[in-house]
């Protein structure tokens, strides 16, 4: 019976789409996370009767036919680029990037990573530095005895010291921005890598022509809705209970053709 079979397949995809809001849900409060977004496609169909073909020998024709679906698969889950909420932290390292664009950080293995995720910190030997100890690329070193740090809109960094009047320039911060942002691989720690479908970066500096300009002392919320989030999950679940009691119908049909006598 198709019936059982086409059922299953709905519930595989619900199971999938369950999966992607609970880690939306979970990501609520992760810095610069992006939530995402199951799409479905219906699965190949079967001609029972194809439409346009002749009914009789006077010529007519079919206007519909029978065609049988086979279900329902996965078609994406896409992650949807929104800027999130900038919260204000206080802390002088902590940035958001507010438009388009991703920071750069060098990765141990030598790759560039992109993240949206700024809350930075400084290293033992002075450079900014993600979570995790990446340094942000381009790399560059706050003097030590610096008693404040200041980041411009446009990226530029500049340090006070102790008995100097003037701050020292420390270096220009760089942002890259994509031509698919949905694109890039995400792998986990708030970071993304470049991917045949995000396209090259574009890198430049920030509140250029197309980049997001930064703040400081601010970081960039999840853009995930709780609500939405909900809503979404409860819609999942009832398709689920749905696609279940089909089964079940199914069974039940198939356990009455079965007791027949001839």
């Amino acid at each position: 019976m198709r019936a059982l079979r086409i059922a299953a397949t709905g519930m595989a995809a619900q199971q999938l789409n369950v999966e992607v809001i609970s880690n939306n849900i979970a990501n609520m409060n992760t810095v610069g996370f992006k939530k995402q977004r199951a799409e479905f496609q219906d699965l190949l169909y079967q001609n029972v009767e194809r439409a346009g073909v002749q009914s009789s020998t006077g010529g007519t024709v079919v206007p519909t036919g029978v065609q049988i679906g086979s279900g329902v698969k996965a078609g994406s889950v896409y992650r949807i680029t929104e800027q999130g909420a900038l919260t204000q932290t206080g802390n002088k390292l902590d940035l958001a990037i507010d438009g388009k664009g991703f920071f750069q950080v060098l990765l141990p293995t030598g790759e560039t990573a992109y993240t949206r995720a700024g809350n930075f910190s400084v290293s033992e030997n002075g450079q900014i530095v993600t979570s995790e100890g990446y340094v942000v690329q381009p790399a560059m070193t706050i003097p030590q005895g610096a008693t404040d740090v200041t980041i411009s809109p446009d990226g530029q960094v500049q340090a006070t010291i102790a008995g100097q009047t003037a701050p020292a320039n420390v270096g220009q911060l760089q942002t890259a921005i994509f031509y698919n942002e949905g694109g890039l691989e995400a792998v986990g720690e708030n970071l993304l890598l470049e991917s045949t479908a995000s396209g090259p970066p574009i890198v430049g500096a920030p509140a250029d022509n197309g980049f997001g300009k930064l703040k400081q002392g601010y970081t960039e919320s999840s853009n995930v809705d709780a609500v939405s989030e909900v809503t979404a999950l409860i819609v999942a679940q009832r398709a689920y209970e749905m696609n279940s009691k089909v089964v079940t119908a199914a069974d039940q049909m198939l356990s009455t053709a079965s007791q027949l006598k001839s």
